[in-house]
């Protein structure tokens, strides 16, 4: 019965075709591929199972994503802000959002189009909201502030022997030539500003890189990993999904650079942080179970 309560929920959502409207933009592709991690649940319910661990879930709904392409800037749009829906092309960001999207509604039961346009945005927007262009958690930081005041994820960090950062952020309301929107719409860049003065006024953690290791056997397979970088004006240059391999070491499932595709990292986590020039250290965080 369980299987065909899923089923029937599949059949209502591929009557969904592609639609541009004024508050979100998906292709039939999209929806298709939405579908596809749906049913996954189904298939192997061993692994994705909803009585599996969250943290399990992000990993396989993640390696489902293996070899999807790195597309930068996949979710700009001009016109106002939208919800951008691209499946088919993720930069390290919009991956980590997709497989903590799917799993927290497979865990809930949840397998529509729709629950997936609603869980996206409560994710990416501030407060879950669409506001205009500034109410999208441009900064990670940010993402990871208001993700845990949504009780979405714990910031474990100083907790397995984190020390203390911050984050002097102003990259954004400094360079908006690099910010459609706000190359567009000045006026957006004070908002910016403010919010960047906000962040940089709050209390973070990080594990230094040459302290990575020591840390390692705390991480959990489906810890979401930040990188710190620095690089002025910014907070977070990398993120990605710590997945436990069967050696029980900790590698990274991430979208790495433009032109390469989602991958595991061949390196463990501390070894790949280590060639990283720019990366200072990691925030990690523990996604909480869905109530």
């Amino acid at each position: 019965m369980e299987n065909v309560k899923w089923m029937l929920l599949f059949a209502l959502c591929s009557l969904l075709f592609a639609v541009t409207d004024e508050a979100q933009i998906f292709t039939d592709k999209d929806v298709e591929i939405c579908n596809s991690k749906f049913s996954l649940a189904v298939e192997n319910p061993d692994l994705i199972g909803i009585e599996k661990p969250i943290g399990d879930i992000i990993v396989e709904i993640g390696k489902s994503f293996i070899g999807t392409d790195y597309e930068a800037f996949a979710i700009e749009k001009d016109g106002e802000e939208q919800l951008v829906i691209n499946l088919t092309g993720l930069d390290c960001t919009t991956f980590l959002e997709n497989a903590l999207v799917f799993s927290r509604l497979i865990k809930n039961g949840k397998t529509t189009f729709e629950d997936y346009q609603s869980e996206l945005t409560y994710i990416r927007y501030r407060n879950g909201i669409i506001n205009r262009y500034p109410s999208r958690l441009h900064y990670f930081s940010d993402w990871i502030y208001d993700n845990v005041e949504k009780k979405i994820v714990e910031d474990i960090t100083k907790e397995i022997g984190g020390e203390p950062i911050n984050f002097n952020l102003n990259f954004m309301s400094t360079h908006p030539q690099f910010y459609k929107q706000l190359k567009e719409k000045p006026d957006f860049i004070p908002v910016i500003e403010k919010q960047e003065k906000e962040i940089a006024c709050r209390s973070y953690y990080y594990i230094p890189k040459e302290n990575v290791l020591s840390v390692e056997d705390k991480i959990l397979n489906g810890d979401l990993i930040a990188f710190t970088t620095s690089k002025e004006g910014l907070d977070i240059g990398h993120v990605g999904i710590a997945v436990k391999m069967e050696d029980g070491r900790i590698h990274l499932l991430h979208a790495p650079v433009p032109g390469s595709k989602v991958q595991i990292s061949e390196n463990h986590l501390s070894g790949y942080i280590n060639k990283l020039k720019n990366d200072t250290g990691i925030i990690v965080l523990r996604v909480l179970e869905p109530i």
